[in-house]
C-alpha cells in the first residue's frame, strides 16, 4: 500500500522528487568523519529547500528515513518556533593540538566546544592533547564535550574518560557502541567517583528502538538529529517520550539540513535543551548551497530558512556518475517509503 502522508506531508511522486532534486559535492575544510567531500541531494521543494544526505555507507532502509525527513521539511509544515535563536557549539575534528586554534576561530562567540576523540589510527595521547588545547584556548568557564562515535570498548572508555576528567568535561557523547556498554560504563564511572555525564547519539538515531537507551538508564541526555530520525515530528515524539535533556545536532549538513535542525531546536519546550546545540558545522564546509550561510554569530544561529543559490548549486555539481548514484539512491529510498506504507 502506498504511503498517504509522512507526518502530515504527502509522499510526492518520484518524478516530482527528481524534478526538484539537485546533487551537490562540497569539500570540507578538514577531514571529518573520514571524509573530505560532503555529498547531498538538495530539493527545491514547495515549502522551502530540503536536504537528503545520508552518508554513503548507509543502507537503503536506514537512508529512507533521511528521505522521509526531507519530504516532511520540504512538502509538509514546520512546527511553530518557541525561540528566535539557538546557541551552538564549536565542533573540533580529530585535528592535531596545534590546529585547534584555527578550528575554533571558525566559531565566533561559541562558549561550548565538542571535540572528536577515538579517531581510528590515533592514540589516547592525541585525544588528551587535543582536549587540553581546546580547554586552554577557551578558558575555564567554557563547556568542553567529547564525542567518540562509539569508538571505545567499556575498558577503553573508562581509561580515556578517567584521563580526560581533569578537563571538567560537560559530557562524553556515545563513548561506546551499545546500550548495555553505555549502562556499564556509566555505572563504573559513578562507582569510581568520576563525575561524567553520558550522552547517547548513535544509540538513538541508528537504533531500531531509539527509546531503549532511556529505558535502560544508560545516558544522562540524548543527542537528536532530525534527518536520521525521519524528520522534525518523529524527533519531537522521541524527545517527549524519552524525558531526558536533549542536544539537537547535525550530520555535517549544508545550511539546508542545518535549517531543519534549527527548526527542531526552536520548537522544543523551554527547559528541554541541555545546552548549546551541534548545529554550527557549516563552518567545517568549504562551500554551501545558499548565500545566507548558517554560520555562528555570537555563539548562536538565528532561526531561518535561507533561499537556494542557483550559482552555488551549479558550482558544486558533482560528476555525472555521482549524480546518477544519488538519483538511484533517491529512487530506491522512495520505493522503500512506498512499500513501508
Amino acid at each position: 500500500m502506498a504511503i498517504d502522508s509522512l507526518h502530515g506531508a504527502p509522499l510526492p511522486p518520484l518524478d516530482e522528487l527528481m524534478g526538484a532534486a539537485r546533487v551537490v559535492s562540497i569539500p570540507t575544510r578538514t577531514r571529518f568523519r573520514g571524509i573530505s567531500v560532503r555529498e547531498a541531494v538538495i530539493f527545491d521543494a514547495p515549502h522551502g529547500p530540503a536536504e537528503f544526505s545520508p552518508f554513503t555507507e548507509y543502507a537503503f532502509g536506514e537512508s529512507s528515513r533521511w528521505l522521509a525527513a526531507a519530504i516532511e521539511f520540504g512538502w509538509g509544515e514546520t512546527p511553530a518556533a518557541r525561540r528566535d535563536t539557538v546557541d551552538v557549539n564549536a565542533t573540533v575534528p580529530a585535528v592535531s593540538a596545534g590546529s585547534v586554534a584555527d578550528v575554533l576561530a571558525r566559531f565566533p562567540g561559541c562558549r561550548t566546544a565538542k571535540v572528536k576523540v577515538a579517531e581510528r589510527g590515533q592514540s589516547l595521547a592525541d585525544d588528551v592533547a587535543r582536549v587540553r588545547s581546546v580547554r586552554a584556548a577557551m578558558g575555564a568557564d567554557a563547556r568542553v564535550r567529547v564525542d567518540a562515535n562509539g569508538g571505545w570498548s567499556v575498558d577503553e572508555a573508562f581509561s580515556a574518560l578517567t584521563a580526560l576528567a581533569e578537563f571538567d568535561l560537560d559530557y562524553a557523547e556515545q563513548p561506546c557502541a551499545t546500550v548495555p556498554e553505555l549502562a556499564d560504563l556509566r555505572a563504573r564511572l559513578a562507582r569510581a567517583g568520576i563525575p561524567m555525564r553520558i550522552a547517547a547519539d548513535e544509540s538513538v538515531r541508528k537504533a531500531e528502538d531509539p527509546l531503549a537507551v532511556a529505558r535502560a538508564g544508560a545516558a544522562d541526555l540524548i543527542v537528536v538529529k532530525a534527518q536520521p530520525l525521519g524528520g522534525i515530528a518523529p524527533a519531537l515524539a522521541i524527545i517527549e517520550e524519552a524525558q531526558l535533556p536533549v542536544i539537537v545536532s547535525s550530520a555535517l549538513d549544508t545550511s539546508v539540513g542545518i535549517s531543519m535542525g534549527l527548526h527542531l531546536a526552536a520548537a522544543l519546550p523551554d527547559g528541554a535543551l541541555a545546552g548549546a546545540c551541534g548545529l554550527g558545522t557549516v563552518a567545517l564546509l568549504d562551500g554551501d548551497v545558499v548565500a545566507d550561510r548558517l554560520l555562528p554569530e555570537g555563539g548562536a544561529l538565528r532561526v531561518r530558512r535561507p533561499a537556494l543559490d542557483a550559482g552555488a548549486l551549479e558550482r558544486y555539481r558533482p560528476t555525472p556518475d555521482r549524480e546518477r548514484w544519488w538519483q538511484e539512491r533517491v529512487s530506491r529510498c522512495h520505493a522503500a517509503l512506498t512499500e513501508a506504507g
